[in-house]
């Protein structure tokens, strides 16, 4: 039966409900607002206990380091500056302002290549000066501190011949030796790693497979791997771990492929972001697995910071390959197409910040005795060490550690500057600016050590800074214009008082 009401007797039987309702709606919004109010709490506390408030001035003095074209200035302790009470600077007085209490990327250091081309170098010196360019590389105190090492697996263009090590057609990797590198390239690794205390980490780059497993059967001009050798070139790498650590070499890392979308004159090949991505997944992240060298850092793209981005969301946005990854390395010369693109690491990094990024190979060219002294080429590694390090960068790898009085030995005429060159006839070594510009971020900037901010209020003035791990503070304060500063370097309304010379770098220790 079916029972009908009338809007009054309707609008009684529900008026329990709707005062019901209302109850239930404050008690729910009320709830609402604690659980919001506690959140909110909760999130400022986690981010309150994520910032390191620890650091103070008291008791803390400034000891100044600088490099200055037209001076004697290299890598010169200049004096030493005590802090005193500032309060809000004017819009017209230039200022750092330093701030220890946001911590951003974990430092992994800096280093340069130990090439054949390097290592045949160093072995024309005399003893005195091989042990002269060790200590200036790699000694803590009386060098730059170099942590991070790179060496070429086949030929590169920085070798003296053309090799591989297996013999032609040998799929199996039978015939797999590293004879060739016992001669230099193997003896200098292990110097330069003792001459670091152990504590150099070593990477290792392809510039190409054999020329057998490309479809141009050249280890030159391009081309590309051909896919009945994906496995095989992956056991490749394998082997070539395995024969160095034999040899007391320890592998910290790999790339996968030096400049893969470049057609070079020398050892080259090339892969899509696509290609890359499934070489990883399918081939090489299991291979190195399967022979217990996950924990090795493998690092994709090595090539420039122009097409950055898309190489790295193409392989970081598949989880199958982007869990065999530790990062990705980039390079500095895509200043072919018009200029640096640093913000192109920022925006890898903002994007995967579970992933480390790492500036894999840089140098100048092409090589002259005439430009030798040019100051441009220092503040070439200064600019772009800052820049990097403040996109998120971990570390930084210039390209040849030494090179010889033609910019070589290079066996494609491809010939370019080191921070240091030999005159190997004379026995003779020649320090470019871009060694003490590099000296004062690698040797003052220790590894383990946390980017903090450090912001200028002067765009002539670049700038970077890091806590390391015993507390100290490293404030660099880079100058690449014909005007000298008089500046403030701030640390809340703490300062010193220095100055930054026409064409300069200065590091401010705070210990």
């Amino acid at each position: 039966m079916v029972r009908f009401f009338s809007f009054g007797q309707f609008l009684n039987s529900i008026k329990p409900l709707r005062v019901m309702r209302k109850k239930f709606f404050f008690i729910v919004c009320t709830s609402f607002l604690i659980a919001c109010t506690n959140n909110t709490v909760a999130d400022m506390s986690t981010s309150a206990s994520g910032t390191d408030t620890s650091f103070t001035t008291e008791g803390k003095k400034v000891i100044v380091y600088a490099t200055a074209d037209s001076t004697d200035y290299r890598l010169t302790s200049t004096g030493t500056l005590n802090f005193a009470d500032f309060d809000q600077p004017l819009e017209t007085q230039p200022s750092i302002f330093v701030d220890p209490s946001h911590q951003f990327q974990t430092f992994l250091g800096i280093g340069g290549a130990l090439t054949d081309a390097a290592a045949e170098t160093f072995a024309k010196l005399p003893a005195d000066k091989q042990n002269e360019v060790l200590q200036a590389y790699y000694d803590k105190d009386k060098g730059i501190a170099y942590s991070i090492g790179r060496t070429n697996i086949n030929s590169c263009d920085f070798s003296s011949d053309m090799y591989t090590y297996v013999k032609d057609g040998d799929k199996e990797l039978t015939s797999f030796n590293v004879a060739h590198d016992e001669k230099y390239k193997i003896p200098l690794i292990k110097k330069a790693m003792q001459a670091s205390g152990g504590k150099l980490n070593l990477f290792v780059s392809p510039w190409s497979p054999p020329g057998w497993m490309k479809d141009n059967n050249d280890m030159l001009h391009g081309g590309k791997l051909k896919p009945e050798f994906y496995d095989s070139w992956a056991n490749y790498y394998v082997k070539f771990i395995q024969a160095y650590e034999k040899r007391g070499i320890p592998v910290w890392g790999l790339t996968v492929q030096n400049e893969p979308m470049a057609k070079q004159t020398w050892e080259s090949c090339m892969y899509t972001a696509e290609e890359e991505r499934d070489f990883i997944k399918n081939h090489l992240g299991p291979t190195l697995q399967k022979n217990n060298l996950s924990s090795k850092k493998l690092i994709a793209w090595d090539h420039n910071r122009d097409l950055l981005y898309q190489r790295a969301s193409t392989l970081l946005n598949d989880p199958a390959a982007a869990k065999y990854l530790w990062g990705i390395g980039f390079h500095w010369y895509e200043v072919w197409n018009g200029g640096r693109q640093y913000e192109n690491v920022r925006r890898v990094e903002e994007t995967f910040p579970g992933k480390n990024l790492m500036l894999t190979e840089a140098c100048n060219y092409p090589f002259s005795w005439q430009t030798f002294n040019d100051w441009k080429w220092g503040e070439n590694y200064g600019e772009n060490i800052i820049n990097d390090l403040n996109n998120g960068a971990v570390g930084w790898t210039d390209w040849n550690i030494l090179l010889d009085e033609t910019g070589g030995p290079n066996h494609v005429n491809n010939f370019c500057f080191a921070p240091i060159h030999a005159k190997t006839k004379e026995g003779t070594l020649h320090y470019m600016n871009s060694y003490y510009y590099i000296g004062h971020l690698s040797k003052f900037i220790k590894p383990g050590a946390k980017r903090i901010i450090s912001s200028s209020n002067r765009v002539q003035l670049l700038t970077t800074a890091f806590k390391n791990p015993d507390g100290k503070l490293a404030v660099v304060v880079m100058n690449p214009t014909n005007e000298k500063f008089s500046y403030r370097m701030y640390i809340g309304k703490k300062a010193v008082e220095s100055s930054s010379l026409p064409h300069s770098i200065n590091t401010l220790v705070v210990e």
